[in-house]
């Protein structure tokens, strides 16, 4: 799941090398530098890749990625 998480942020970073060595704590817009305005292009991709819907209070929780992917699980399991 982390794997998946990283190719979609991946498509929105300018600089793939960030996310390629990203850890679950590392913060989606800080660390990898992705434009805040993609989250949620981000968060789109998450919900159709995974079938689920993501809450629009849930946006400013999910800072690493280590966040988005424990969200995620929750929803699908």
């Amino acid at each position: 799941m982390f794997e998946k998480i990283l190719k979609i942020i991946e498509k929105y970073s300018f600089n793939k090398d960030l996310v390629k060595n990203a850890k679950p704590e590392s913060k989606i817009i800080a660390d990898l530098n992705i434009n805040s305005t993609r989250i949620v292009d981000i968060i789109l991709d998450v919900e159709e890749e995974f079938n689920i819907e993501v809450e629009d209070t849930m946006l400013e929780k999910l800072i690493t990625v280590g966040d988005l992917q424990k969200y995620v699980e929750s929803k699908i399991s």
